[in-house]
Parts: C-alpha cells; sequence; structure tokens
C-alpha cells in the first residue's frame, strides 16, 4: 500500500488547520475589548496551568518512574553473589 493511501487524511486535517490559523481574523481581537481580555485571561491560564502541572504531576511522576524502573533493574539484573 502506497503512503499517501494511509497518510492522506491527517494531512488534509493539518493543511486545514494551519490554513485556519492562517488567516485567522486577529483584527478583531485588537478592536474588541471583551475578545482582548479574553485572549489574555487563555494565555495567563496556559501560563497557570504549566506551572501546575509541571510542580504536582509531572516532578511527583518522575520520582515514581524512577523508583519503579531502580526497583524493576535490581529484579531483572540479580546480583552475582
Amino acid at each position: 500500500m502506497p503512503f499517501w493511501k494511509s497518510e492522506w487524511k491527517p494531512l488534509l486535517w493539518i493543511v486545514v488547520g494551519f490554513l485556519l490559523c492562517f488567516d485567522l481574523p486577529v483584527e478583531l481581537i485588537q478592536h474588541s475589548e471583551r475578545l482582548r481580555n479574553a485572549f489574555f485571561e487563555s494565555l495567563y491560564l496556559v501560563r497557570w496551568y504549566a506551572q501546575e502541572h509541571v510542580l504536582l504531576c509531572l516532578i511527583p511522576a518522575f520520582f515514581i518512574a524512577g523508583a519503579i524502573g531502580a526497583r524493576s533493574w535490581r529484579v531483572a539484573w540479580p546480583s552475582g553473589t
């Protein structure tokens, strides 16, 4: 099966998404106080989520994964003594 027969739909969605973003009416945001506030609040929310997610989820997950990895490594490789 050729590559394009299985990959044309995802590629089409990517191109359509790019074209929608390319022609995004940014001028409306500049002239509307409500849309401008919503835009900046969404940026603040993204920043808050990234900070909280890293501190509360990713760092503990890395410690847990490290502990599991260290434990499973000892089980998989017994010592020679």
